[in-house]
Parts: structure tokens; C-alpha cells; sequence
């Protein structure tokens, strides 16, 4: 087998989920990427842990859901008991066709999505990572060969964590304490929003792998102004092009898109807070240097900012607080490699990408 896929395995047992013997641990993977799955079982059996394998088939749920009425979905409960039991859960990604559910209807998959609503809040008490495999599918939709791929992907993945850990502690100390952060690329996009009180968290390979951000949540009103996520988002299998946002108190009060925009309107119909952003993310892994269009890797890269729509994660919020809840979080992309910046408190913190901690910077 090949060594990388070893290490890949061994980063996701022993860094990101820290498997304990006697842990109950749940592998939920497509067929491509079985030799993850087969090295995962070695790491986990030599632990001592128990182990529980789901191959999906994407094309089986692409079937169930085409033949399914939206109105009839509701909470698979045998679901909802496994997750209960789980102590673990790794989620690998790793496609043959990364389009295979574009033709599922938007309303089907939101409704599917409500439903599965109860698993995912289960699923954030347990110890859980996502991540990839260099499947042929998302190779294609990189626009790389597959070797070039499996480069790509191990460089992101098989990494010094707790050097990245101290790089990005940087920008923790410097947002974890801010009141107001200002975002500015080009014309298109001005926005601003409040994180006082809010808990900035330093991604290292933790819940995702490639892991590679910081990120916080916003007070939920105090967004203001307007975005262009000017790289393109797969949403309910359809892709989103030149998503445009604007905010005023907090909501989404205008919204356009060149490209599937009325999959953009369904999403933000989901529920009211889908108007709302639950995530301001800043991308800083150094070896994603590349857009794939895959939100698992593009989110992490070191000159980009994602906002996501939607569900503001717990761990950001203070103590006993809730934060924005809906149904979806989806996170989109805006480029700050050129005449862009991050300002905090007043202060630019990033300029075209370099963060003021780096060689190159320029207030």
C-alpha cells in the first residue's frame, strides 16, 4: 500500500480523532477510496477500538431521493440510533463523478438535508473528522491528472500539525480578542461585521484534514455591506457562479448569482437563518496553492476568506449563548490574493494575501 495513504490514516486515528481502545468508531466512505478505509481498519484494530464501515453508494442515493416526494422525508431513526452509539466518526470523501446528484431537485435535497438535521447535531457532541481521498472524480474536477492529484492531496493532508498549529495561533491572538473585522476585494466586495465576544478557533487538522483556518462567528445582526464570492460553490449538485450577496442588520436583503441562481434562492429559502452568516473563516494552509473546487481544500487557502450562510458553530460562541441556527452551513469563497484586505479593529491585518506576520507584508 502505498506509504502516504499509512500516514494519511494514521494522522486521522491518532491527530484528529485521538481513537481510544474500546472506542466505537463509524467510517463512512465511497467505494474509491476503500484503501483509506482498509488502513484506517488496521490503525483501529492494533488500538483496540471497534469499528463500523459504511461504503455509500452516491448513485443508489441519488436514485432513493429522485424517487423520493420531499414532503415524505423525515429523520431516518435507525440513523440517529447509530450515530447515538458512535464515539468516533470519520467521513472520507472521494468521487468518481462529482455531478452525480445534479439532477435531484433542490427542493428534495433541502428537504433531505432538514432531515438529517437531528444526525448532524448528534454528530457534533462526538469526536468526528471529514476528509478526502484522491479519487479520480474530484482529480477531473481539479483539472489534474491523477498522480498530480494525489500530490496535491497528500501535501495538503500528510503535514507538520502542530507547526501549522503555531502558525495560524498567530492570527487567533490577533481576531480571538476583536471587536470588528472589515473585508475588501477590489469594487465588489465592502462588508463588515462583529465578532465581540465570540471564541476564534484554530483549525489543525482537527475536524477537517487538510485542516488550515481560523475561524469565528459573527454576531448574528451586525453584518453590513456587500460580497462577491468569486469562486464557484457546488451546492445540491448544481455549481454556483458569481454568488452575490448584500447585507443589511444581519440579513441577506439582496442576492444574484451568473450562474444557478435559483439554486442560491433556494438555499437561502431553506429557513430564516439562511439569510443570515454563521462562520467568518480566514484560509491560511500554505501548501493548498490552487484552486480544485473542492470546499474542503479551497476554504484553506492562505489568501482566501470564506463566509458561510447558516449555522453558527457552538464551540465560537460564548458560554451558554446560541448563535444563528439553520439547517445548512455552506461556506463560500471570496479571493484576497489581489488589491484586497483584512482589517481588524482598524488595523490591516492581511493585504493581497500576505498576513502581517509573514515576510512580504505591506501595511
Amino acid at each position: 500500500m502505498d506509504p502516504r495513504i499509512r500516514q494519511h490514516a494514521e494522522i486521522l486515528v491518532d491527530h484528529s480523532t485521538g481513537v481510544e481502545p474500546d472506542d466505537n468508531v463509524l467510517v463512512k466512505a465511497k467505494p474509491a477510496a476503500e484503501d483509506l478505509v482498509v488502513a484506517l481498519a488496521e490503525e483501529i484494530g492494533d488500538i483496540g477500538a471497534n469499528i463500523a464501515v459504511s461504503m455509500g453508494s452516491q448513485r443508489a442515493t441519488r436514485a432513493y431521493l429522485r424517487a423520493s416526494d420531499p414532503e415524505d422525508l423525515d429523520t431516518p431513526e435507525h440513523t440517529l440510533a447509530e450515530m447515538a452509539e458512535t464515539d468516533v466518526k470519520i467521513v472520507i470523501k472521494g468521487l468518481e463523478n462529482t455531478l452525480e446528484m445534479s439532477d435531484v431537485p433542490s427542493e428534495t435535497m433541502t428537504a433531505h438535508q432538514e432531515a438529517n438535521r437531528p444526525i448532524m447535531a448528534e454528530q457534533m457532541g462526538k469526536r468526528w473528522v471529514g476528509t478526502q481521498f484522491p479519487a479520480s472524480g474530484e482529480a477531473q474536477k481539479a483539472e489534474m491528472s491523477t498522480e498530480e492529484y494525489e500530490e496535491f492531496v497528500y501535501d495538503a493532508v500528510n503535514k507538520d500539525w502542530d507547526a501549522q498549529r503555531e502558525f495560524q495561533a498567530q492570527m487567533v491572538e490577533i481576531l480571538d480578542p476583536a471587536d470588528e473585522v472589515r473585508i475588501v476585494s477590489g469594487d465588489t466586495t465592502d462588508i463588515t461585521m462583529s465578532v465581540e465576544g465570540m471564541k476564534t478557533i484554530n483549525d489543525y487538522g482537527e475536524k477537517n484534514l487538510p485542516g488550515g483556518e481560523v475561524f469565528t462567528a459573527p454576531v448574528a445582526d451586525s453584518v453590513a455591506g456587500e460580497v462577491l464570492f468569486d469562486k464557484p460553490l457546488v451546492r445540491y449538485g448544481q455549481e454556483i457562479e458569481g454568488a452575490y450577496l448584500r447585507f443589511e442588520g444581519g440579513e441577506v436583503v439582496e442576492h444574484s448569482a451568473e450562474k444557478n441562481e435559483e439554486t442560491l434562492t433556494e438555499m437561502l429559502n431553506t429557513d430564516e437563518g439562511a439569510r443570515r452568516l454563521g462562520e467568518l473563516g480566514i484560509g491560511m494552509n500554505r501548501d493548498i496553492d490552487q484552486f480544485t473546487d473542492n470546499m474542503l481544500f479551497d476554504e484553506k487557502m492562505g489568501d482566501t476568506v470564506h463566509l458561510a450562510i447558516g449555522k453558527a458553530y457552538d464551540e465560537c460562541l460564548p458560554e451558554g449563548e446560541s448563535g444563528n441556527e439553520s439547517a445548512i452551513h455552506t461556506d463560500m469563497i471570496v479571493d484576497m490574493a489581489e488589491d484586497s484586505f483584512i482589517e481588524v479593529d482598524g488595523e490591516v491585518v492581511q493585504r493581497d494575501g500576505t498576513f502581517r506576520f509573514e515576510d512580504g507584508f505591506e501595511a
